[in-house]
């Protein structure tokens, strides 16, 4: 009977014949589990030799300076820029297509627009958004790289950060008003594709 814990009963092992090695105690498995997933467990160095890879071989200075260049924060703001500029002539492009008032002359309404008329309108405002973008995504991506640099670290809180710093800077031009709504609607909107991508 076991009226508070129940111990394990472990067969006793069987006596050993006179002049017969003594049998070996029987296998705790407390013991086991501490050298395979406890304190006890030796790390094993990883080597992809052993293991059928392909072992890389040392970077040369001209590789270390590739990526220090295409880590650094000049770097990801022009390719932001670039980014957003083609970014924001497709976007300007595509709504200026579905637009119904596309190329009319608001002094003779009832005038059907040529097709060059369309043309220069939906070039127009495809350069005016790749211009909005292009300036948004630089700033962005700028502020971002600086404040991770200050802080250290690699997180949400960085996109929120600057997209707060982005969103004021830019609401700040129409007053202090805009400026908040600004600040807070580019965070939520940064936190939100943040949460989606991680």
């Amino acid at each position: 009977e076991c009226p508070w814990v129940c111990k394990p009963i472990m067969a006793a092992p069987p006596p050993s014949a006179p002049g017969e090695p003594a049998p070996p105690p029987p296998l705790q498995y407390s013991l086991l589990l501490q050298h395979l997933v406890g304190d006890k467990r030796q790390p094993r160095v990883w080597d992809p030799a052993t293991l059928g890879g392909i072992p890389c071989p040392p970077k040369s200075e001209e590789q270390k300076m590739v990526e220090r260049v295409m880590e650094s924060c000049p770097f990801k703001a022009a390719l932001a820029c670039v980014g957003g500029f083609v970014l924001g002539g497709a976007f300007g492009i595509f709504t200026a297509g579905i637009d119904t008032n596309v190329g009319f002359d608001p002094k003779d309404p009832y005038r059907t627009p040529t097709a060059k008329e369309v043309l220069k309108d939906m070039g127009q405002r495809g350069i005016s958004y790749a211009k909005n973008f292009a300036i948004v995504g630089a700033m962005f991506s700028c502020t971002e790289c600086v404040v991770e640099s200050y802080r250290g670290k690699s997180d949400w809180k960085n996109s929120v950060i600057s997209g707060c710093i982005t969103g004021g800077a830019i609401g700040f031009r129409a007053g202090l008003k805009a400026g908040v709504i600004g600040c807070g609607g580019f965070a939520a909107f940064s936190a939100a594709v943040d949460y989606y991508l991680r």
